[in-house]
């Protein structure tokens, strides 16, 4: 196929080192996460779909969406999917390569970021093990990381934030986190908020995102509290001279309108989609909006003829059922059987990533506003010359009042609620 000046040029310029160096004679525009944020800012009120890469088949479908919509997009997996403790098969060490071999295959020439979503720090042996996993992960091809400390305190959360950073590329993306990731309690406050990024802009470290608790959820969505706006929005406004752009996590279950609301009132430019494109490519029954439907009995609904094979399904949910696994366990289905997914007829392969492809289009171009963003992250990466297009912000903190001792200091002064303890690394 024939490819843009515009696009040759930023193939040149706009792949980070570990990238080219991995796939030296790639056609794949894999960028920092940072361009990609950068390009939604541009088109204003615009999200990039970061899609949990499961299994293959949502990464496939994902690309060819975001190709058609002309979208810059993420693809991502957090730490318990694509850990050590996996429970996928895509995982932080083979993203990359899944990427660029499908883009490289398929014609893709979007930008795409590789997010390490969720990468958890929930003690000190969490943090020192970091120090050696991090590294490892950018040697793979990972563009873009979360920082997900938002289970410790507020002073330890920060602390570990920059403790973390030197392990980070100057020019990757960068999410920090802030309340732990669980629904309707624990919410964030702007007080949280405002510590973890003033005390990090104070060490010249300014994050391109910040996830909330925001009263989201991971997973199938149980309720309809969903994502409270007018608190993200009131978080976003507190924060809007660090220059920092929302992360919105656990969209599954919300609805198209939320959603749109979210890119309309708020500062948000990246969205995570997981458990509905999962279960999307596996030919479940959803919603509009990506919430698996429950028959009478309470179990999933196998559309015939969509996703798998009835065969397969069926297979997987006596494993489920071996193993006494509940609806959310489901999840755990994806390791045990990629390859059982990857060794069906092309026909039933190609009907899989297309389940997807169709859903994350519409939802990138009805919901999410990111049509025709990808130009913009090209833009962004041939006006800076360089895959590093520099950070949003500037000091603005005297980093004489940001000791690590001011630190637990200061957080003494937060009154929040961190309520139960949650899954926040999914």
């Amino acid at each position: 196929m024939g490819y843009s000046a515009d696009f040759e040029k930023a193939l040149q310029v706009g792949r980070p080192p570990n990238i080219s160096g991995l796939f030296p004679n790639s056609k794949a525009l894999i960028v920092s996460g940072r361009v990609i944020d950068r390009a939604m800012l541009a088109k204003g009120k615009a999200i990039a779909m970061a899609a949990n890469g499961r299994n293959y088949f949502v990464i496939r479908g994902v690309l060819n969406a975001a190709q058609r919509a002309n979208a810059a997009v993420i693809i991502e997996i957090a730490k318990s999917e694509g850990g050590q403790k996996a429970y996928c098969a895509v995982n932080y060490w083979n993203m990359a390569r899944i990427v660029d071999a499908l883009c490289n295959e398929m014609g893709i020439t979007v930008p795409v970021a590789i997010h390490a979503d969720h990468y958890g720090i929930k003690n000190d042996k969490d943090l020192a093990a970091a120090k050696v996993e991090v590294p490892t992960m950018f040697e793979a091809g990972i563009t873009s990381i979360a920082i997900d400390a938002s289970h410790l305190p507020d002073d330890q959360n920060l602390l570990a934030n920059l403790a973390l950073s030197p392990s980070i590329p100057a020019w990757a993306g960068l999410e920090t986190e802030v309340g732990e990731i669980k629904g309707k309690e624990g919410l964030s406050t702007v007080p949280e908020a405002l510590f973890l990024i003033q005390g990090l802009n104070a060490r010249d470290i300014f994050p391109d995102w910040i996830a909330l608790n925001n009263g989201t959820t991971h997973g199938i969505e149980a309720s309809d509290a969903g994502i409270q706006v007018g608190l993200t929005a009131d978080i976003h406004d507190a924060l809007r001279a660090y220059k920092v752009s929302g992360a919105q996590h656990g969209t599954s279950g919300n609805s198209s309108e939320r959603l749109r609301e979210i890119a309309d009132k708020t500062a948000t430019t990246k969205a995570n989609v997981a458990t509905a494109l999962q279960m999307i490519s596996w030919g479940l029954e959803v919603n509009d909006y990506g919430n698996a439907q429950l028959d009478a009995s309470g179990n999933f609904i196998k559309v015939k003829g969509e996703g798998m094979t009835e065969e397969l399904w069926a297979e997987m949910v006596a494993f489920a059922d071996s193993k006494g696994w509940k609806k959310g366990d489901y999840k755990n289905l994806n390791l045990p059987f990629e390859n059982k997914l990857l060794a069906q007829p092309r026909e039933v392969r190609e009907r899989m990533a297309r389940r997807v492809e169709e859903f994350a289009y519409k939802m990138m171009t009805e919901v999410f506003n990111a049509r025709d963003t990808a130009p913009l992250a090209v833009a962004a990466l041939l006006a800076a010359g360089s895959y590093d297009v520099g950070a949003k912000a500037s000091r603005i903190e005297n980093p004489d009042d940001w000791s690590d001792a001011q630190i637990v200091e200061r957080a003494k002064t937060i009154v929040s609620d961190k309520g139960p303890e949650g899954n926040f690394e999914d």
